[in-house]
């Protein structure tokens, strides 16, 4: 089907969606504001955390980097990348480690958010046949992918394009899939809680917006930026109707058939985004506008408007509370206790991981000390023990233990289409529980340094601040996990309520609208009052299910009453100090690394595998930056069997005696220059984020980013260093000009003419 005859009924559906949601977002805006505002002059702050907070986890560091074979779907093969994962989480693909070296532009830019890591072709397949009914390939017929080693690595999204990988051994599989997981869960998490206005809104918009069209309970797509969460909303309302329409018109095999529907898929999805961004900007623009005069009013008459909601919300109580208690008795109240011990055991072995790691850690590292000796061994191991939160592997341990988390038959009760996000709330909580606690380490350390102790009393000292950084962190980690756990519960019951309410409730709230003044109606909305008083209905037996957990000890939770007292009055003090290098304070080299060579070799995070005989010899042709000519497929080859099967295996055996030609090509543990940096993909969650780091500057001579699927000259080999378009970290490049053209369901180009950018 022809792409352009999409583009207009694509755009109208997309408008269509978008307007009425733009409608909510602007309602939502004036209640955040007034929210964020009577928070500012009331306060109404929680008990006080003990652990410090680091403000930038991952300056100048990368995550990982490592090669990997990429299927490319443009000519049927497979091609060695070298993959760079650098402090925003994004996945860059370059042609070789040594086109990365001399920053030449990246083949693929990918921003993971909403993607699934799959380890088994089977599994891709399943998702595939289920994606287009009615079509699946005949028994004997080739699948729609073929792996060339028994390790496959495949990223999976319901609209975007797919991208295949896959590895040696065993080991390699398992590092990347924990690597690519934690990038999945970072781009996930893509709405930034900085904002105390603009996050609640859109939030609390998405899912008016869902309610208004019957769909209550969590939605597995609420990930990325705030960009590719709307373009996922049209995108499920959008797509059936394209299958209905398109799919009986697909011509050829059923994997051909199924190839297309994923181009045809990936093309829509990229129109859709391009439109929805436009139009959001344009109404967030509008709001920030208004907000200085709605701002100046919600100050002058503030003690009116708590006033007014305060009357509505009597008015509503009285007519809801009855029939909402009565639900929550007989519906919600039975299970409460059995939702809380499903979340609680699971989370709390994940907490109780992540102490035991962090121990281990800190324990192993004394040891060596004791046996090594020297301050410059001490920043050695520092060095590795500040980015302990950041290294998937080793925080794999405590990630899998949420992979236990079941609802069983609560699941259907209460219309909870999938525990995935409160599997990942959990795991990125750890994540900031365990930094938070390496950090306080970290800064308690190297207070202590400055009393220059002797090797012994450097040893007890490094012991004494564990144990005082563990009941830190015991204390911490019980009020997270409470709060986690009390919203959690909210989640899974409040949209149960409000759709057994619905029909009873729903229709008689628009009498309430009187009730409220003109001038404050930008500030009170009838729909959340409704909404603030069914939650009231069940909070209480929430907070006491929760507290009663703490009073009988369970899981190492503490009592509300429990208040640690703040034992180190200076600590957050120190926190807010000058980040501490460890190699370049007690690293003892006379001179400091020349600013060109410390670019070059940002630290990685995670060490590159070694295989017991060396590393292992990728390259399947010898490797070029150099632009190449297009590689065409066979026309005669079957479409669905890719024909780098064969000449994989054959290259590997010849690879050895490429050594001395490839040498600067073997992998290394970091060597990344400064080019990999990229803009911070915007943070995501339910949580304040304080990861973010600065913009990256583009260097001089640096193209202006391509459109989705765009294709740019491939620069000569002196090209400056190519800057990461935007599109890799979720905040899009406006295109070009007005006109609607249809983007091509494109991927990386072996030409060598194009970078394949991705949202």
């Amino acid at each position: 089907p022809c792409l352009m005859c999409l583009c207009s009924p694509v755009a109208e559906k997309t408008g269509k969606v978008l307007g009425e949601f733009c409608q909510c977002y602007k309602e939502q805006y004036g209640v955040a504001l007034f929210n964020s505002v009577r928070y500012e002059i009331e306060g109404n702050g929680g008990p006080q955390a003990q652990l410090l907070h680091r403000k930038v986890p991952l300056e100048d560091h990368v995550i990982y980097s490592g090669n990997l074979f990429q299927y490319i779907e443009e000519n049927k093969k497979w091609r060695n990348r070298f993959c760079v994962v650098p402090h925003n989480y994004g996945l860059i693909l370059y042609e070789n480690k040594l086109a990365y070296e001399r920053e030449l532009p990246p083949r693929v830019l990918i921003n993971s958010a909403g993607y699934k890591i799959l380890t088994s072709v089977d599994q891709y397949l399943e998702l595939v046949n289920s994606s287009l009914p009615g079509v699946t390939p005949k028994s004997g017929h080739s699948p729609i992918l073929k792996c060339p080693t028994d390790f496959p690595l495949v990223l999976w999204h319901p609209y975007a394009r797919h991208y295949y990988f896959c590895v040696m051994t065993g080991k390699e599989q398992e590092k990347w899939r924990a690597v690519f997981q934690d990038c999945v869960r970072h781009c996930n998490n893509g709405i930034s809680e900085d904002s105390k206005v603009e996050a609640p809104a859109f939030t609390d918009a998405v899912r008016m917006y869902r309610q208004s069209k019957e769909q209550y309970g969590t939605w597995d797509m609420l990930c990325g930026n705030e960009t590719q969460v709307l373009s996922n909303l049209v995108m499920e309302e959008l797509l059936p109707e394209l299958r209905t329409t398109i799919g009986p018109r697909l011509k050829g095999k059923a994997q051909e058939r199924q190839r297309t529907w994923i181009q045809i898929s990936d093309a829509v999805y990229r129109m859709v985004y391009e439109q929805t961004k436009a139009q959001y900007d344009a109404v967030m623009a509008k709001c920030e506008q208004e907000r200085p005069q709605m701002e100046s009013t919600i100050r002058t008459d503030m003690d009116q408007i708590i006033t007014s909601k305060e009357h509505l919300a009597s008015k509503i109580r009285g007519f809801v509370l009855p029939k909402a208690e009565v639900c929550v008795r007989n519906h919600v109240q039975p299970y409460i206790s059995s939702i809380l011990e499903a979340l609680m055991t699971p989370t709390s072995q994940g907490f109780a991981e992540v102490r035991e790691v962090f121990f281990k850690e800190v324990t192993d590292m004394n040891m060596n000390i004791v046996n090594e000796g020297g301050l410059e061994k001490l920043a050695e191991y520092m060095e590795k023990l500040s980015h302990l939160a950041f290294h998937p592997v080793k925080m794999q341990s405590c990630y899998e233990k949420m992979d236990q988390l079941k609802l069983e038959g609560l699941q259907q009760r209460f219309d909870v289409s999938s525990t995935s996000v409160f599997k990942q709330r959990a795991q990125i909580h750890m994540r900031q529980q365990m930094d938070d606690a390496v950090y306080t380490f970290e800064t308690l350390l190297h207070q202590d340094l400055g009393k220059q102790p002797g090797k012994d009393d450097l040893c007890k000292s490094i012991q004494r601040i564990l144990e005082r950084v563990l009941k830190k962190y015991d204390y911490d980690s019980s009020t997270v996990r409470k709060k986690f756990f009390r919203e959690a519960l909210l989640q899974i019951t409040i949209p149960f309520l409000l759709k057994k309410l619905a029909p009873t409730c729903k229709g008689e709230l628009a009498k309430f609208q009187e009730l409220i003044f003109e001038d404050f109606a930008s500030f009170i909305l009838v729909e959340n009052t409704y909404e603030e008083v069914v939650l009231q209905s069940v909070m209480k037996d929430i907070m006491q299910a929760v507290k009663e957990a703490a009073v009988q000890r369970k899981h190492n939770l503490y009592r509300d009453s429990m208040v640690m007292h703040n034992s180190d009055p200076n600590l957050h003090l120190l926190g807010e100090g000058i980040p501490i290098d460890w190699g370049e304070e007690y690293s003892g080299q006379p001179e400091a690394e020349p600013a060109a060579d410390k670019r070059r070799r940002a630290k990685q995070v995670v060490s590159m595998i070694q295989d017991d005989e060396g590393v292992l010899p990728y390259e399947l042709q010898p490797s070029s930056p150099e632009p190449r000519e297009p590689e065409e497929p066979d026309p005669g080859a079957p479409p669905s069997s890719p024909d780098g099967v064969e000449k994989i295996r054959e290259a590997l055996a010849k690879e050895s005696l490429q050594d001395s030609v490839e040498a600067e090509e073997q992998l290394t543990n970091a060597d990344v220059p400064s080019g990999a940096s990229v803009q911070h993909a915007a943070p995501a969650s339910p949580k304040p984020r304080a990861d973010a780091p600065s913009e990256a500057r583009a260097p001089h001579g640096t193209p202006p980013s391509p459109a989705p699927g765009a294709e740019t000259p491939s620069p000569s080999v002196g090209m400056a260093c190519h800057q990461l378009s935007d599109k890799e970290t979720g905040k899009e490049v406006a295109p070009p000009g007005g006109k609607c053209s249809p983007p091509q369901p494109m991927g990386t180009t072996e030409s060598g003419e194009g970078v394949q950018t991705e949202f």
